[in-house]
């Protein structure tokens, strides 16, 4: 079996296979970023397409081994979703989407959805790295190109304010 740090050197030669062997188990928690930061599937359908081609053009950039690669592209997927963001001038001009209400969904999950999308992106990022896709403290700290204790400190922050949001029927 072919051992991962080879993969990651043929990847940097330009082997598209390799690249995609690396970047392939980043994909789902890539998409669950993009689709919580950005609220709308075909948007971060779209953000994470476009972080893989320019993870893949910019490869040569990433620092240390492979084990910073999983931080390395989910600070790419995170700056696109803050672009899409910017960039949503077209959002004026979409239908809006018919949503069905998800079928066994409790009334507390639907509050704290709502209570998420109320905090900013910048807000929103360190919880969403931290809590929803299980980064360590160090992790979450090189996805956002910050020391650990500020990460530390706005996940706290973040929280904090997200607790503020809920009111206390929607705690318990």
């Amino acid at each position: 079996m072919e051992q991962r740090p080879q993969t990651l050197s043929r990847a940097l030669q330009g082997d598209s296979d390799s690249f995609s062997r690396l970047i392939e188990p980043l994909l789902d928690p890539a998409y669950r970023l993009a689709a919580v930061m950005l609220d709308d599937r075909s948007a971060a359908e779209d953000a994470v397409q476009e972080a893989a081609v320019k993870a893949w053009r910019k490869l040569r950039q990433l620092r240390g081994e492979e084990s910073s690669l999983r931080s390395w592209f989910l600070s790419i997927v995170a700056n696109e979703c803050r672009m899409a963001r910017r960039n949503r001038w077209w959002s004026v001009l979409k239908f809006a989407e018919v949503r069905e209400p998800e079928p066994e969904a409790p009334e507390s999950h639907a509050d704290l959805r709502r209570a998420l999308l109320r905090l900013s992106p910048d807000e929103r990022l360190p919880l969403v790295l931290h809590f929803y896709l299980d980064l360590p403290l160090d992790e979450v700290a090189r996805t956002l190109g910050i020391s650990p204790a500020a990460a530390k400190s706005r996940i706290y922050r973040a929280a904090k304010r997200l607790r503020t949001d809920l009111t206390m029927e929607e705690v318990f």
